[in-house]
């Protein structure tokens, strides 16, 4: 099989604060097992990464703190590559985007799109803070939603209701800098033409969708912007923080984050280039059409990098210069990691940052626990009890066993060298096929993206082999038969072997103790399954792997969690006598149609009858329920509401639904047998 040169990049973090496990298992820990195995497989590859660094985000804690944007981003790229480096990421580089040559690189973008007049300057109302004398970025304002009234909406979109809307519709509008009432004023940006390049877009995303398999999930996410149809997207703002827009009459803006931060993938490999004494060594990757480029990213940003970046690169390659960049081959986003049922939230207190969590714990069983249960096709959970498990009764008790057992013999009874391999019976010759066929198979899945399912088949082979010790039963034989008890050892160390390599991508400290222990080097993936330790090979001592964590150390941290929650302020339920209650009538009603609302992630426009008629609902359970799927229910609903609009469409009641452990919303369903209108009491 050729080599391949292969370029993978993971998402910027952001450095406004620590990553915590969520961000590793989504675009971190899967794409650094990737390249592992890339590396052992032969292929050139290159892993590029680094700190996301502008943004309002950032300016908003500085001023929380009174310190500048540089101390905060300082402060969190340094807890966060220190992380990374402790939890075993292999970056080749690991970047800023504050560094100059990201923001030459971005200018250089910008420059090209501006002279060949693709960028489109368009005229626009701004909230401006007078007291600031400055223009406010839309969270740096809140009033009240024009649509659902919520009083906490920020300057174009209601998070509550989902709404998008013009600045001006924005009721009782505060700046967060003063408090005092913006006014608004015109000023000036610079837009891409995304629209432009949608057909381009579809054909590339199908393209690569049927050549190489993108995941449903992702595939899903670009349907549906595709289906709302491209917009065309500022690329300036007017800011003080950031990569400063490279024209005279832009003094005071700067290149707006979506833009620029994508770009910080070519900029990190540049400084990459220039650190190994080789300046054009980026274009090797970035600028070569065999190079294989893949995406690593949580579903957040499946928008940014399979429908935005790769329309900037299109735009560039379609210019005179001879220079074409490579498009993403593959974007393998995750879905998000909850932790204890709930998301993480750092405004609740609700998770564990990934620098405290080593301070407690190896990175290992963090690592084999975290890949285990990936949310590569839905939401999984971190549960403290499940990483105990997993530490104990798989690394320890399965791994950490089978390689302690058999190193316990082949010290106590042949000197700690591998035992000559003799006659072979049945289960041996079926033992060393198993070892021989799981680089392949292991390999297939990596290949795919399956890190999930790969991590749990590599732990078979050591299910396997605690299996072949038992049935041939080495304590018998080393009295009755040593040169089969040599044989049964022998095999037994080769597949040890085997698991040290396969397992390398997935726990690399444990395996390089491994391979420490047998005094052995990894080689090449293919082959690692074939007998690779020779007859008479003398081991180093062993050491245990995997110590047990104990229940106590376990129900520290339960018990840290639920203190902590406990201090959160508590809602308190507002008691109703009977007779109100009695005043809400919930009704059975019928859903007849249902519709997406244009510019809104979580309206759905529903008609339902009931036995007086048909009405209409807006109901906020866009992502939870495809609106196909709905006509037919019988659902419960609040049938004397007032009305009142959304989204410019009027809701005459509210349909009732529960909300799960993972906030997923799922609407109260009734038997199709009861009639339209029935009282719910």
């Amino acid at each position: 099989m050729a080599k391949e040169k292969v370029l993978v990049t993971s998402a910027l973090p952001y450095a406004n604060g620590p990553i915590h496990l969520g961000h590793l298992s989504g675009a971190y820990l899967p794409a650094d097992i990737y390249v592992r195995y890339k590396r052992l497989n032969g292929d050139d590859v290159l892993y590029i990464c680094g700190s996301d660094e502008h943004g309002v985000p950032i300016t908003i804690s500085a001023d929380k703190e009174g310190v500048s944007p540089k101390v905060i981003i300082d402060r969190f790229h340094e807890i966060n590559k220190k992380a990374f480096e402790k939890f075993g990421m292999s970056f080749d580089n690991y970047s800023r985007t504050s560094l100059p040559i990201h923001h030459d690189t971005a200018k250089e973008f910008f420059l090209e799109f501006y002279n060949r007049g693709i960028l489109k300057e368009k005229k626009s109302h701004q909230f401006y803070d007078e007291k600031a004398k400055m223009f406010l970025p839309d969270r740096y304002v809140e009033g009240t939603c024009p649509n659902c009234e919520s009083e906490d909406a920020r300057g174009d979109e209601c998070e509550n209701c989902g709404a998008l809307y013009d600045p001006s519709d924005l009721i009782n509008p505060k700046s967060k800098i003063s408090g005092e009432t913006p006014v608004l004023k015109e000023t000036s940006h610079w837009f891409f033409p995304l629209g432009d390049y949608q057909p381009n877009l579809e054909k590339y995303v199908n393209v690569m969708n049927e050549k190489y398999g993108w995941k449903e999930n992702v595939m899903q996410y670009n349907r549906s912007w595709f289906k709302d149809g491209l917009k065309d997207r500022a690329v300036t703002r007017d800011l003080d923080w950031g990569v400063k827009v490279p024209l005279d009459e832009a003094q005071t803006k700067v290149i707006y984050v979506w833009f620029e931060a994508v770009l910080g993938y070519i900029s990190s490999t540049k400084e990459y280039s220039e650190n190994v004494g080789e300046p054009d060594l980026w274009k090797k990757y970035w600028q070569d059409s065999e190079t294989k480029y893949i995406a690593f990213i949580g579903k957040d940003n499946v928008v940014f990098h399979c429908i935005i970046f790769p329309a900037m690169l299109m735009a560039w390659n379609n210019g005179e210069q001879k220079e074409k960049y490579c498009l993403p081959q593959n974007v393998p986003a995750n879905e998000f990691l909850n932790f204890e049922g709930k998301k993480f939230s750092k405004s609740r207190n609700w998770g564990i940052d990934a620098d405290k969590f080593l301070e407690l714990f190896p990175a290992d069983p963090l690592r084999y626990t975290l890949a285990a249960n990936l949310p590569e096709n839905r939401d999984t959970d971190f549960y403290w009890k499940e990483f105990q498990l997993r530490n104990n009764s798989e690394l320890a008790d399965i791994l950490g066993n089978f390689i302690n057992r058999t190193f316990t013999f082949v010290f106590k009874h042949f000197e700690g060298k591998v035992p000559v391999l003799g006659k072979l019976e049945k289960i041996d010759e079926e033992m060393l096929n198993e070892i021989s066929e799981y680089p392949k198979r292991t390999g297939d899945l990596f290949e795919r993206y399956k890190v999930k399912d790969c991590t749990n088949e590599i732990m078979n082979l050591a299910r396997d082999g605690n299996k072949y010790f038992n049935d041939s039963e080495p304590w018998k034989t080393i009295k009755s038969n040593k040169e089969k008890c040599a044989t049964t050892l022998h095999v037994c160390m080769q597949a040890i072997y085997t698991l040290a390599e396969l397992f390398s991508p997935v726990i690399p400290y444990t395996s390089e103790k491994l391979f420490n222990m047998l005094d052995a080097k990894p080689v090449a993936w293919a082959k690692c399954g074939e007998p690779q330790l020779n007859a008479g090979h003398q081991m180093n001592k062993a050491e245990i792997l995997f110590p047990k964590i104990e229940d106590e150390v376990i129900e520290e941290q339960i018990s840290k969690l639920n203190s902590e929650k406990s201090e959160l302020p508590k809602e308190k339920d507002e008691l109703i006598s009977y007779d109100e209650f009695m005043k809400t009538k919930l009704k059975v009603a019928e859903i007849i149609s249902a519709e997406k609302i244009e510019k809104s992630k979580k309206l759905i426009k529903l008609k339902v009858k009931l036995d007086d008629g048909e009405r209409q609902l807006v109901a906020g359970i866009a992502e939870h329920h495809q609106p196909e799927d709905l006509p037919g229910k019988k659902v419960v609903i609040v049938a004397n509401l007032q009305p009142a609009k959304l989204m410019g469409e009027e809701s005459q009641g509210m349909i009732l639904a529960v909300e799960k452990k993972d906030g997923a919303l799922q609407i109260i369903t009734v038997d199709n047998s009861v009639k339209n209108g029935t009282r719910v009491k």
